[in-house]
């Protein structure tokens, strides 16, 4: 059997009554765990205008994280193109990854990781730079290639470096892109999974061998919730519905501590909308994490797994780290 990789994606929340830079703390302390747990790579993922996720400098974020671990990689999760020119993205990666060599990852997105006010205020008032995805993708290939050496634009540090590109996506339009252009391609199912079953089939069908990629690589990020007990599992993840309700209903919250029942238990309409939204959630041990993960990761042709860690209390956080190591362990091994 092929081995499944597993990673973090990570989003520095802040929880309840504590600031930003103790969210980042959590997060430095988080990558330094997985680090020594074997996990593939970090992401760092890019949102603006949110009051409790601190990773808005993602490049800073990396920068950071990298210098705090030894040997796990770490990217973006990603780095939004439109909000920036390819670049100043091929410079800021350029320089992480001369600093940090073969551990840096850049993974692309179109959307602006915020509210369309915000988005103007980053793009300028220009916000058709959505539609030039593609391209913004094609030029930051070409300032990282050595044969970008003759043009009059060109990126230092950057040019010349290998510097893995993803494309990352929640729709059937990300699926085509990373298959055109032979890229790996990483999808956000622990917040839409709606179109997860359809991007894969795409993705798998239309894929197109490059000079990065010779074969399809497609990483699935999910919700798990990983402790030692089942029940107190279940009681745990209550944080991340609850987070996830006060999205839908414009209410937005810090991660707060798991309450009983998810605050919104008895109104239908949010307890479908959360449903919908986190259908893609693990919950458990390990003994019956593996095997659904195990299973879900075949059936999607997914070679790595990507997880989203919302566990309020530090301690069971990192604890479910280990577990989730041991989970894996459990699946490679059969």
């Amino acid at each position: 059997m092929e081995i499944i990789h597993y990673s973090l994606l990570e989003l520095a929340n802040v929880l309840r009554n504590k600031t930003i830079a103790e969210a980042i703390e959590r997060a430095t302390i988080g990558a330094q765990c997985i680090d020594e747990l074997g996990f593939t790579r970090m992401w760092l993922a890019e949102h603006h205008n949110m009051e409790f996720v601190a990773s808005s400098a993602t490049s800073v974020l990396i920068g950071h994280m990298a210098s705090h671990t030894k040997n796990i990689r770490v990217g973006s999760g990603g780095v939004m193109l439109p909000n920036h020119a390819p670049l100043v993205i091929a410079e800021q990666f350029g320089t992480l990854e001369s600093i940090y060599p073969g551990r840096i990852d850049l993974g692309l997105g179109r959307a602006p990781g915020t509210d369309q006010t915000t988005a103007m205020a980053l793009r300028r008032n220009n916000m058709h730079t959505q539609f030039y995805f593609k391209d913004d993708v094609l030029a930051l290939q070409n300032y990282f290639s050595a044969e970008n050496k003759v043009s009059k634009v060109r990126a230092f540090p950057g040019e010349g470096l290998d510097i893995p590109i993803w494309i990352l996506g929640s729709s059937t339009d990300s699926a085509y892109l990373a298959a055109e252009l032979g890229l790996p391609y990483a999808f956000a199912a622990h917040f839409a999974p709606a179109m997860l079953e359809q991007a894969s089939l795409i993705y798998h069908s239309h894929f197109k061998p490059s000079e990065q990629l010779q074969e399809p690589y497609f990483m699935i990020c999910v919700n798990v919730v990983a402790a030692d007990d089942q029940a107190e599992a279940e009681v745990m993840a209550n944080s991340l519905f609850n987070m996830f309700a006060g999205i839908i209903t414009n209410r937005r919250i810090p991660l707060s501590p798991p309450t009983e029942k998810p605050f919104y238990h008895g109104i239908p309409e949010i307890e479908q909308a959360v449903h919908n939204m986190t259908s893609c959630t693990f919950i458990g041990t390990p003994a019956t994490l593996a095997p659904a993960l195990s299973a879900f990761a075949k059936k999607h042709k997914a070679r790595e797994i990507m997880l989203s860690n919302n566990i309020y209390e530090d301690s069971k956080r990192l604890r479910a780290f280990e577990l989730i190591a041991e989970t894996f362990r459990i699946i490679n091994s059969d």
